[in-house]
């Protein structure tokens, strides 16, 4: 295809202010980097947590966006994993050094000199982006379209909040039913498990939405669920969740915390944690989770609610997940 100088793209310029629509120069990959026309890209939560400035130290001017799906136009010298024509997705891990301690410790996620897709590294609200060749994965071709942009972090970081748990674990709470938690409850069904939805009080739609796709529960996060939890993964950024989650699951059980930020977590009495429960977090993802979830998904299969957007409408995405009329994901798609 021919590639144009220039592309459309939303840019955020500053914190808590609307991203602004420009015509930007289309960049062009070095020698390890692929070029990439977007066919579609996630509206991610952490998306929201940047623009909000609760993520405080973005690039700027900067295109968010790291749920991205879509086709190589052109590669670098050096680049031999991928070709022209490929359908690949891009996610919020874009770059590690591969020296520090934790990159040599096979802990990549925790690399002290990363580079992140659509924070530190621009992103996937443009009609094209670059992207290293080792942090692309290729996409089943039943996910070369907007259905595939969601597991790309919703789905990533679900898959790795869920690997965090004892695997024997059979009961498991779900808090913030959202684009990562339809993701992972069709994972877990498929291996078996009960799920147990929490949502925000009053969500009757998106406990109805949890039932639908085969949660044994769903209710507010305000309600105890029937039974004591093996195991609880928290996605909503509301950290009163902590305790909540505590007291819910059983004795020997963890409680893991998939979001990238969260609101304090208030105090509370250890005996709720006491028995041997665990508490954690998940930071980032490996290439070893991509490749495995990448892997899973078209086999459980994986099938993603989207509600759709146009580039444009970047802003009226972000703030329809913002005041929380998303149910699945919300995914720009490139005209």
């Amino acid at each position: 295809m021919k590639i144009p100088d220039a592309m459309n793209a939303m840019i955020l310029e500053a914190p808590k202010k609307p991203l602004v629509h420009k015509e930007v120069p289309t960049p062009s990959p070095n020698e390890e980097q692929v070029l990439i026309k977007v066919i579609a890209c996630g509206v991610c939560r952490t998306d929201l947590h940047i623009a909000d400035g609760e993520l405080a130290k973005p690039k700027l001017p900067l295109i968010l966006g790291h749920e991205i799906a879509g086709m190589v136009v052109k590669k670098g010298s050096s680049v031999t994993q991928l070709e022209t024509g490929d359908i690949v997705g891009v996610p919020w891990l874009g770059y590690t050094c591969g020296k520090c301690r934790y990159c040599l410790r096979n802990k990549e996620n925790l690399c002290e000199n990363a580079g992140f897709t659509g924070y530190t590294i621009d992103g996937g609200y443009a009609e094209f982006t670059v992207a290293y060749q080792q942090y692309c994965f290729k996409l089943d071709a039943m996910y070369a379209n907007a259905s595939g942009a969601p597991l790309l972090c919703a789905g990533l970081i679900g898959f790795r909040s869920y690997n965090m748990i004892d695997k024997e674990a059979e009961k498991i709470g779900i808090y913030g039913f959202g684009a990562a938690a339809h993701i992972l409850i069709q994972v877990a069904i498929y291996e078996a498990k009960k799920i147990y939805a929490f949502t925000r009080e009053g969500d009757y739609a998106a406990q109805k939405f949890a039932l639908q796709l085969g949660a044994v529960w769903a209710g507010d996060s305000t309600q105890s669920p029937p039974d004591k939890l093996d195991a609880a993964i928290i996605f909503a950024p509301v950290g009163a969740l902590v305790p909540k989650a505590l007291h819910d699951v059983d004795k020997g059980g963890a409680v893991v915390c998939g979001g990238i930020h969260m609101s304090d977590i208030p105090s509370f009495s250890y005996d709720i944690l006491w028995e041997e429960r665990m508490l954690r977090s998940v930071a980032n993802l490996t290439r070893k989770d991509g490749e495995s979830f990448l892997h899973l998904a078209p086999l459980v299969p994986v099938k993603t609610e989207t509600q759709l957007f146009t580039l444009l409408q970047a802003n009226e995405a972000l703030e329809s997940l913002r005041s929380g009329k998303v149910h699945g994901a919300a995914v720009l798609v490139m005209e």
